[in-house]
């Protein structure tokens, strides 16, 4: 090997370059970030379920109100004013972390809302408020992607970023899903909201310690105003040309697998924490064993994702998650039979553990095919993607549910939900399958 060749080839990472790498400051902001973007999510749908199932709201008015959540399958409609506008009033704070303080700030005030309204004036109200916490939710999504992507300096730093971004992620889905559970029984749901807007605030605390990035700087400097007609079709237009123009053919290929990934985690979303009521688990103990289960799980099945990953490469870590969801998904289905604590601590930490583990893998993949320039709109693009099949479909899970329940009964009806959703897993095997075939090079190609 010559000298040239050596100096060329990069040189391996030590374990003292990794730890040394999760010392930077941006890594903490990531992971806070990361928080403040997980917390939202379920505060508009499966706890809220939870909250309407303790007031008596039927099985399938829950599982339509959860259409709140397609907010975040809309985001690419106006993830381009995201990339090219400064916020009013906060744009001295940089276009990114401007966008996250608005929308964080939104997010708080949507909850107080919900709480505001209650239940018990009736569901528009309430609805409504859900619905400014999802838009507002899923801004915040849109400009933190693109933060994560745009902070990274190298490739190495998107994977190592976008660990610290799901970890804090699934911190706060615990947070939102077991601690405030526990905190319902005790003191109710309405402070229990409150208590989460307030947590907010770490979002805020990161956003203005968050530097902003410039990596994109170059790129949108050679681009048009938003306002002209020019930069109003590259804005809109563009991101897509650059995508398909990078991917060709095969994108299509990549927007199915990315659609059909989640389906596992969706379609019976709505229906948890019903499904824990109606087998007369207790909020305490549902918070106990989220609570023992949730964080290792996430920090576990990241772990090995990440380690997974690097070991067999992204395809075979997307293949596995994929697998690993339909199991831990259709696992829910024994708990009619067997619903004491230590069977249903099993299934909920296979659940924590899948769920992380595809989660590191999806959020991979569709970061490394982004492009600078439109990175907030095409991860948008993708994001929504992967979430608009689920989350359309899961409205009718509680109709599926309530419509098997003549025949097989209510707690039937449930594991025959479960079981049915855990084989949706298989379709994204196969696509994902064929991607790392079609995307194999050639023994033949040029190099």
């Amino acid at each position: 090997m010559t000298d040239q060749t050596a100096a060329a080839k990069p040189r391996k990472r030590s374990a003292m370059d990794v730890v040394r790498a999760l010392r930077q400051p941006k890594v903490a902001v990531m992971l806070a970030l990361g928080f403040a973007s997980g917390l939202p999510f379920l505060l508009t749908q499966n706890t809220f379920g939870y909250w309407l199932r303790d007031e008596g709201t039927s099985l399938k008015v829950i599982g339509f109100i959860s259409w709140v959540g397609l907010a975040y399958v809309l985001k690419p409609f106006w993830s381009p004013v995201v990339d090219r506008v400064d916020v009013p009033l906060l744009g001295r704070l940089g276009r990114r972390r401007g966008w996250m303080v608005l929308s964080q700030i939104a997010v708080a005030a949507g909850l107080l809302g919900m709480v505001a309204a209650g239940p018990g004036a009736g569901l528009t109200a309430m609805g409504a408020f859900a619905l400014v916490v999802a838009f507002a939710s899923a801004t915040q999504d849109i400009v933190i992607d693109a933060w994560r992507i745009e902070a990274a300096a190298t490739s190495e730093e998107i994977g190592l970023l976008s660990s610290a971004a799901q970890l804090g992620y699934r911190v706060a889905l615990l947070v939102a899903d077991a601690a405030i559970i526990a905190a319902a029984q005790h003191y109710g749901w309405p402070l229990s909201y409150i208590a989460m807007a307030a947590l907010m605030g770490l979002g805020v605390i990161a956003s203005l310690f968050a530097f902003e990035p410039a990596r994109a700087d170059e790129v949108m400097h050679d681009q048009a105003p938003l306002w002209t007609p020019r930069g109003f079709f590259d804005a809109i237009v563009g991101p897509f040309i650059d995508f398909f123009g990078k991917h060709k053919a095969l994108g299509l290929l990549m927007l199915a697998a990315i659609a059909a990934y989640r389906l596992p985690d969706f379609l019976m979303g709505p229906m948890y924490n019903p499904y824990y009521h109606d087998l007369g688990i207790s909020k305490d103990e549902v918070a106990l064993v989220r609570a023992a289960t949730g964080l290792p799980g996430a920090f576990i099945g990241i772990g090995v994702s990440g380690l997974f990953a690097v070991r067999f490469g992204l395809f075979r870590t997307l293949i596995t998650g994929s697998v690993l969801q339909g199991l831990g998904t259709a696992a829910f289905a024994i708990l009619p039979a067997h619903h004491d604590i230590p069977t249903f601590t099993a299934v909920m930490a296979l659940d924590n553990f899948a769920q992380a583990f595809a989660g590191v893998a999806l959020v991979a993949y569709m970061s490394s095919l982004t492009g600078l320039g439109y990175t907030a709109t095409q991860y948008a693009l993708l994001s929504s993607t992967y979430a608009f099949l689920g989350k359309f479909l899961k409205g009718f899970s509680g109709a599926v549910v309530d419509g098997l329940t003549a025949a097989h009964g209510l707690l039937g009806a449930y594991a025959i939900a479960f079981i049915g959703t855990g084989l949706t897993a298989v379709p994204p095997i196969l696509l994902f399958m064929l991607l790392a075939r079609l995307s194999r090079p050639r023994p033949d190609a040029p190099s």
